[in-house]
């Protein structure tokens, strides 16, 4: 498919010189992409058409003059997957931090609206089927006037989100988050997750025991486990490692894994953002 130039940018182009093929900057920049974004070059085309078709052809003033399309999203995309500062990304494309700064404020949402529909909702998910369920802290900044994002079980200030995988280890589900204070139990309940599912199936850590999913089981009080339950325990943790692994994955986008420095209430349409990225293009 051939893309206007201008449109997204000045798309990698070829130049021959004296018979051998050559690569713009722009195809250069393109061709270590995937290792800097996670994402092929087509993957972020495909992103570019999404906006591009949602938005009617009418795109945000922000970076689009200087930047184009195609490097405001990849722009955005580094600031989700690195968690980049300003400073250093206004450095590498030789513009202002203002510019970097509306580029990632406008474009942000945007990814998150382009790709809601490959995040699957807790209604979304098979009734028939078992998933292991965890709990993971996404930092932030600590905020006076937010006090109940502080996490007495990580030390630290952030959201409590809930992460589903299957049996294959197949990331299935993300909640959406929570204050950082709200215990693992009832988040979980919030989320609709155990009155859509059948609770009893779904395997989770000793931060579920009550709600009727399959756990560890605690050590008693002035006593030692049986026999039975270690063996249990044991096996139930070979197969939680599964969700341990998903969230390891999950924290490679920097974002949801180092303090994120903008305003809180751009918290939840950054994860909206990063979740459909991962559920269009990584899995």
């Amino acid at each position: 498919m051939l893309y206007p130039r201008g449109m997204w940018g000045r798309l990698a182009r070829s130049e021959t010189i004296q018979g051998v093929e050559t690569r713009t900057s722009d195809e250069r920049q393109a061709a270590a992409m995937n290792t800097t974004t996670i994402l092929e070059r087509d993957q972020i085309l495909d992103l570019c058409e999404l906006i591009h078709t949602s938005r009617s052809g009418n795109l945000p003033v922000a970076g689009s003059r200087v930047l184009g399309l195609f490097r405001c999203i990849q722009i955005t995309v580094l600031i989700l997957r690195h968690n980049l500062t300003q400073e250093l990304l206004a450095d590498i494309h030789t513009v202002s931090q203002a510019t970097i700064s509306r580029v990632v404020a406008v474009y942000t949402p945007l990814i998150a609206e382009a790709l809601q529909a490959w995040v699957p909702s807790v209604g979304d998910l098979d009734p028939d089927r078992q998933y292991i369920i965890d709990g993971t802290l996404a930092p932030c900044w600590s905020w006076r006037d937010r006090p109940e994002l502080y996490s007495g079980k990580h030390h630290t200030t952030g959201v409590n989100l809930q992460v589903a995988c299957t049996l294959t280890g197949q990331l299935a589900w993300i909640s959406p988050p929570l204050p950082g204070s709200v215990h693992d139990a009832k988040a979980i309940r919030e989320s609709g997750f155990l009155t859509i599912l059948n609770g009893q199936s779904h395997i989770g850590d000793k931060g579920y025991i009550g709600l009727g999913m399959i756990t560890p089981v605690k050590k008693p009080a002035h006593g030692e486990l049986t026999d039975t339950d270690r063996r249990n325990n044991t096996t139930i943790n070979r197969v939680r490692y599964l969700i341990e692994r998903v969230i390891a994955n999950l924290k490679t986008w920097r974002v949801l894994h180092t303090d994120y420095r903008r305003p809180y209430n751009t918290f939840e349409t950054t994860i909206q953002a990063v979740t459909g990225l991962i559920f269009a293009y990584t899995l």
